[in-house]
């Protein structure tokens, strides 16, 4: 059994949460109101910022040449194309590039991405390895599982759903899973048991991301 095997047990149960959540479900069939979804593409904008900086600290970190250029490049693909391509995505909802980048983090967002990035700052490779996995399986398993119960026809939902269920993210949420097994193999048992409850709280951000959008989350005071 692959270490990633074993965090099936831990995340299986977390993705069947988010699929059930109801502005995840709704999503999937088409009916969700835009309102929660354009606060989830406006904290996800913000969320995309600082999911570089793990990026950029993967790159740093990386034990050898051929994992940095792979950060290296996802960094890239993050800051140059995903993060236009987002840009355009908010536009069919109506949000401007400026309101993207007004945008004040919510309490989860903060929280999230506080936590990816004192990882990446300050634990290990495998650390960043293990708190970012869930981010790339977590949205695979939620879309492709959305996929499967067939596209809505709500234009700009199915588009999220083909994304993310699509062979290009397919693959890398594949690659994000082999990286966490070889890094894994060579840890200790302490090592490995830190690596899953790594990957658990990000996994459970996953699940808070969405149930944030659809409270339409704000700071209390």
């Amino acid at each position: 059994m692959s270490f990633t095997d074993e965090l099936a047990d831990v995340g299986d149960p977390i993705w069947d949460a988010v699929v059930d959540h109801p502005m995840v479900e709704q999503l999937g069939e088409g009916t969700l109101d835009e309102a929660p979804f354009r606060y989830w593409v406006r904290q996800d904008y913000v969320y995309l910022v600082e999911y570089a900086r793990v990026f950029a600290l993967g790159a740093a970190n990386a034990p050898d040449l051929a994992r940095m250029g792979t950060f290296a490049t996802l960094l890239d693909t993050t800051i140059n194309t995903e993060m236009d391509l987002h840009r355009e995505y908010a536009a069919e909802f109506g949000i401007s590039e400026a309101a993207l980048e007004a945008t004040d983090p919510s309490p989860t967002t903060r929280a999230y991405t506080d936590f990816l990035v004192r990882i990446a700052a300050t634990g290990t490779f495998g650390d960043l390895v293990a708190a970012l996995l869930p981010c790339m399986w977590g949205f695979n398993e939620t879309a492709r599982r959305l996929d499967e119960r067939g596209r809505p026809d709500h234009e700009q939902y199915a588009a999220w759903i083909e994304m993310y269920a699509g062979e290009e993210f397919t693959d890398l949420a594949e690659w994000c899973k082999d990286l966490m097994d070889d890094v894994a193999a060579d840890a200790t048992a302490a090592e490995r048991e830190r690596y899953r409850e790594l990957f658990e709280t990000s996994a459970r951000y996953e699940y808070r991301f969405w149930d944030a959008a659809w409270r339409e989350e704000t700071w209390s005071v």
